[in-house]
């Protein structure tokens, strides 16, 4: 059992009111998305022969696009924390997959941008990530209102928890 999903039984229990534990039953759900979404990618790109490089590295090239950006940038958007985002980049650099240059103003900053080997991979979690959405809208399990629905929450509470970090201190 995940912490989220444990901290919801503790929590239902002491609690037991619906709102909270429905609540508590998104941040589980998005827990175990997000978990997911990661395999999900794996198994893609197991399929393709590609073990060359990992799902949070594919995403991570996904994520980056066709844009110029740092790895501050990427943090700020809310793509990735910290640590990670810098091994990440630095073990792609390695391996190809990002070219990157010293910003001319702030030479401390570094600005990534994808190499054709990390367009392809960009291209690769695209099109499984199209190909999902034909198939999930195509059998009825994703309605076009109830994504914009539930996308409108999900910022919400996306709102909230940053207005929270930020006040917090």
């Amino acid at each position: 059992m995940s912490d989220s999903a444990a901290l919801a039984n503790a929590y239902e229990d002491e609690v037991g009111h619906d709102l909270t534990s429905g609540y508590l039953e998104t941040l589980a759900l998005i827990e175990r998305l997000h978990r997911l979404l990661l395999d999900v990618i794996k198994d893609e790109f197991e399929r393709l022969g590609r073990f060359d490089i990992n799902s949070v590295q594919a995403l991570l090239l996904f994520n980056i696009g066709h844009k110029v950006m740092t790895a501050g940038e990427l943090k700020s958007r809310g793509y990735y924390q910290g640590s990670n985002v810098s091994y990440n980049l630095k073990k792609l650099v390695e391996a190809g997959y990002i070219d990157h240059q010293r910003c001319d103003i702030d030479r401390r900053s570094v600005r990534v941008r994808l190499t054709e080997q990390g367009k392809e991979v960009h291209r690769t979690v695209a099109e499984l990530f199209r190909r999902h959405a034909e198939e999930l809208t195509a059998d009825k399990r994703l309605r076009p209102e109830g994504i914009d629905g539930m996308n409108r929450d999900l910022r919400s509470v996306e709102r909230y928890w940053t207005e929270e970090i930020r006040y917090i201190y």
